[in-house]
């Protein structure tokens, strides 16, 4: 900061700042004299040091296009490793909807068959407590009906023995149709 305030301090005095025309003072002679042979000695190492740093950006460029190249080989390779899973993958899918729509056809099935062999054995229950229940109404009705007879016929008719025969007699008839 001391510097900065002594440029400030030197360009104050000396009234501002100006150009230097004198070519001997200002030392132009000098810097190119040295650049000329800075470039004449400095030529050979200058020349084979930019050489080698050509040499090696190339080397590098090319390097980096060998790498880019193998990079979009291998994007390429996932690419059509990705879409050949995403087959594989609706594949399975696929192939899980068909399954489970076998499983639920197959289950269907069974219920089904289950059901039927239930309802056939229900049924087979049914009609043959409705025969039973109609032999239990027919023998009923028939015993119903014979105790009417015996009834109507002591009253009718006095004697047992006349009656008993009558009734024998009837039953023989009807003994065909009861059965």
């Amino acid at each position: 900061m001391e510097n900065f305030n002594q440029i400030f301090t030197l360009l104050a005095e000396h009234e501002g700042i100006g150009l230097n025309t004198d070519i001997l003072e200002t030392g132009l002679i000098n810097i190119v004299a040295l650049v000329g042979i800075l470039i004449y000695a400095g030529r050979d190492f200058l020349g084979s040091f930019l050489e080698q740093r050509k040499t090696s950006i190339v080397q590098g460029v090319q390097d980096a296009e060998g790498r880019l190249e193998e990079a979009n080989r291998r994007l390429s390779e996932a690419q059509k490793q990705l879409s050949q899973a995403h087959i594989v993958i609706s594949e399975i899918k696929n192939e899980t909807i068909a399954a489970k729509k076998v499983l639920l056809e197959s289950d269907a099935y069974e219920a089904k068959k289950d059901l039927s062999t239930r309802f056939n054995r229900a049924l087979a229950t049914f009609r043959s407590k409705e025969r039973q229940i109609f032999l239990e109404v027919k023998q009923q009705i028939i015993l119903l009906v014979l105790k009417r007879t015996v009834a109507r016929a002591q009253q009718t008719f006095g004697s047992k023995e006349r009656a008993t025969t009558l009734i024998n007699d009837t039953i023989n008839k009807l003994e065909g149709d009861l059965l």
